[in-house]
């Protein structure tokens, strides 16, 4: 798409900042130990699960007739699974005529569970697969987690009724797998496979085998742009975390562009009203549904998210790529740092 172009639809969208995902993170616990965790939870309850008559209540706000057609309350965690309660929130989702999709490690996700969740009316679920055996049992500290992320794959990867999809950290332990792990998924008969790295924060942040160099980032970047080249029945993108110069429109459907706060909300544990769950909630929050209205929030706030002109700074302060980039995705601002954490452009234009 010509980037005139692109930038005008942007800035509509910006405008009219439609909301069409709202994710919900219904409990902090955890069955792994994920040495990327941006939130480090664990099976232990920091915060008490969110009951769900609190989260209804939050998504009653919205009216009827102003929620979009596509509107969909994602799921997350920690492990959503670990909630007794799964199978009744999907039910309850579904009387509001509301698609409801899950994020899961796949644990307990097998055949039988599939069908009852799709019974609740699931209607996409994405599972994480971080490498082959020992590398994604190294990210995710659990042994025996790939064959259940396997099995969970297998469940769901044929089946119509669910947008199914997988998403792979990428680091410097499997980097050079991604061709087996290709051929491994598209075995399955998954129709999409999103790829991404990590942003340096939770414990990611200190772990050097986290990052990718830039030579590395190219080789993803190849990767992607040759099996995109080649077609086929599984679609393999790069996700929406940033900016990648040269690549852009090769690695991914479009252009690149962060929802957060646009068309993207969250229901924190807490209650907090956010955009995307791994944002700095802290410096990023707009309101409370224990306090304030889900939607008029929505409508009324998320400043931040809709005018990046704040973050026109330290590196990015005279980048001319930044009508295009716009600071990158959300979560590359943590903490008071006075710059974006990492720049995807710079890693490309070597």
């Amino acid at each position: 798409m010509n980037p005139i172009l692109f930038r005008a639809l942007r800035n509509n969208e910006i405008r009219v900042h439609e909301l069409n995902y709202l994710f919900w993170e219904c409990t902090t616990r955890c069955n792994f130990c994920c040495r990327h965790c941006g939130s480090d939870c664990g099976i232990a309850e920091r915060e008490k699960d969110m009951p769900l008559a609190d989260f209804l209540a939050a998504v009653d706000t919205i009216p009827q007739k102003e929620r979009a057609k596509n509107f969909n309350v994602v799921l997350t965690g920690g492990e959503p699974l670990l909630r007794p309660d799964i199978l009744e929130i999907g039910m309850e989702l579904r009387k509001r005529d509301l698609l409801w999709s899950l994020v899961s490690n796949g644990w307990l996700y097998d055949d039988a569970l599939h069908l009852k969740l799709v019974e609740a009316g699931l209607g996409a679920v994405t599972v994480s697969l971080d490498g082959l055996e020992a590398s994604h049992e190294w990210m995710r500290g659990i042994p025996g987690s790939y064959s259940r992320a396997l099995r969970a794959i297998n469940a769901f990867a044929r089946d119509p009724r669910v947008n199914g999809d997988v998403v792979t950290c990428v680091n410097k332990r499997n980097i050079g797998e991604l061709p087996g792990m290709y051929d491994l998924l598209k075995a399955t008969g998954l129709k999409q496979w999103r790829l991404f790295t990590v942003i340096p924060i939770g414990r990611a942040a200190s772990d050097p085998d986290m990052k990718l160099s830039d030579a590395e980032f190219r080789t993803l970047m190849e990767f992607i742009r040759q099996k995109r080249g080649e077609g086929g029945t599984m679609n393999v993108t790069f996700s929406c975390e940033g900016y990648v110069g040269r690549y852009e429109e090769k690695v991914r459907d479009g252009r690149f562009f962060c929802h957060a706060g646009v068309n993207i909300a969250s229901v924190l544990i807490d209650g907090r009203i956010c955009a995307c769950p791994n944002i700095d909630r802290d410096r990023f929050s707009q309101g409370n549904i224990r306090e304030d209205s889900l939607w008029q929030v929505w409508n009324d706030r998320f400043q931040p998210f809709r005018d990046r002109s704040w973050a026109r700074k330290g590196r990015c302060e005279k980048c001319p790529q930044w009508r295009d980039c716009l600071g990158g995705g959300m979560h590359n601002w943590h903490g008071t740092c006075l710059d974006a954490l990492q720049c995807h452009y710079s890693q490309t234009i070597h």
